[in-house]
């Protein structure tokens, strides 16, 4: 890498643990930090990541899409989405997580260099369809973030331990709520991302990608299914959190499984 990219991944690094710091702060301290100060510090960091991303991506020969670049790219954009979405949603409990993995994700691009090149200006249809798959993937692994809240505060409301005047845990039905807003805006992307894919791959089944389709086309029926149960019926919290959580489950060993092998372990 060039002196600038490590300056910016190490500005980003910076400013990510500095936000983590605050948010760790606000969560477990009587003196509640400014979201607005989150929010400023936050951006800083997401605009250096993402300087660091494009330095990394456009290589000489090709576009770099090695897997610890598509886990910064995803991280990037939970990162960028959640902070975007600090001022209106009830997400600050799931910043530490955010935040803590998208260091360590920049660490990874910085410390172990790799490289998968592909040519986007050959194919912009495959760009199209990558696109959609990572803002679907992104989306619902939010919306699993989501999930694991929404089955925090129902257990310590069930159990009695929450303090609903002191605690920092935002109220249940808006959790819920958010969370199959996010859900069915991960399986609308998810649609697309599939139809687009069958539409302008000519591999979707072939030897050694057949696995992410069907592993895609599963987690679509799960969340489909939890979508359209939600709307019948209602559904319990219990089984919308397993749902999700197995749902964004599938997505990871589709798009992360195989190339985690070939890419880090047999190379």
């Amino acid at each position: 890498m060039d002196m600038w990219t490590n300056i910016s991944s190490l500005t980003a690094v910076v400013f990510y643990s500095l936000s983590l710091a605050l948010v760790l702060k606000s969560l477990f301290s009587q003196d509640k930090i400014n979201p607005k100060i989150i929010f400023a510090i936050a951006s800083m960091g997401i605009g250096f990541h993402a300087i660091v991303l494009g330095n990394v991506i456009l290589a000489n020969d090709g576009q770099n899409m090695s897997i610890l670049v598509v886990a910064s790219i995803v991280s990037w954009l939970i990162a960028a989405i959640l902070t975007i979405a600090i001022p209106k949603f009830a997400i600050i409990t799931l910043l530490p997580v955010v935040y803590g993995f998208t260091i360590l994700a920049i660490l990874g691009v910085w410390l172990i260099p790799s490289s998968f090149i592909t040519h986007f200006e050959t194919y912009p249809e495959v760009l199209i369809h990558i696109c959609l798959a990572l803002s679907a993937y992104s989306t619902l692994v939010i919306a699993a973030f989501y999930a694991i809240q929404l089955n925090v505060i129902d257990y310590r409301l069930k159990n009695k331990k929450l303090n609903l005047a002191s605690s920092s845990l935002p109220p249940l039905l808006t959790v819920e709520k958010q969370l199959f807003q996010l859900i069915l805006a991960g399986t609308l992307l998810l649609t697309l991302s599939l139809i687009t894919g069958f539409f302008f791959l000519e591999d979707m089944l072939a030897q050694g990608k057949a696995h992410k389709t069907i592993l895609s086309i599963l987690a679509w029926g799960l969340y489909s299914y939890l979508l359209w149960r939600h709307n019948q019926q209602g559904v319990r919290i219990k089984t919308a959190v397993y749902i999700t959580i197995a749902g964004a489950t599938l997505l990871t060993l589709a798009y992360f499984g195989s190339r985690l092998v070939s890419e880090l372990i047999l190379n």
